[in-house]
């Protein structure tokens, strides 16, 4: 083999080499590729996904808020409860000493 045969044969095996890795190049890029509309439904549903998480911390804002109100309107209707038990105990403490007087003057 002279030196011509060797420059043809290297230039044979190196371009079969070169068509061989785009074939696969091509098969690979075709069996892997996204299609358009499965990008568009992931980028569908991660918008949804966005939306639903912003109205899942919303409706925890509003029932945390929520939550502190009824407290404080439980606390306020158990410290007027108290009052009117505390108010209701001196008047009948009251009525017992006036039915007091009164069996003492008859």
């Amino acid at each position: 083999m002279n030196r011509t045969e060797f420059i043809i044969t290297t230039a044979i095996i190196l371009f079969i080499a070169f068509v061989v890795g785009w074939f696969a190049h091509w098969l690979l890029h075709r069996f892997t590729r996204v299609k358009q509309s499965d990008v568009a439904d992931l980028d569908r549903m991660s918008q949804e996904l966005h939306e639903a998480e912003e109205t899942r911390d919303q409706a925890i804002t509003y029932l945390q808020q929520r939550e502190a109100e009824l407290s404080n309107q439980l606390a306020q209707t158990e410290a007027e409860l108290k009052a009117a038990m505390d108010g209701l105990r001196d008047v009948r403490q009251e009525a017992e000493e006036l039915r007091a007087q009164v069996s003492r003057a008859k």
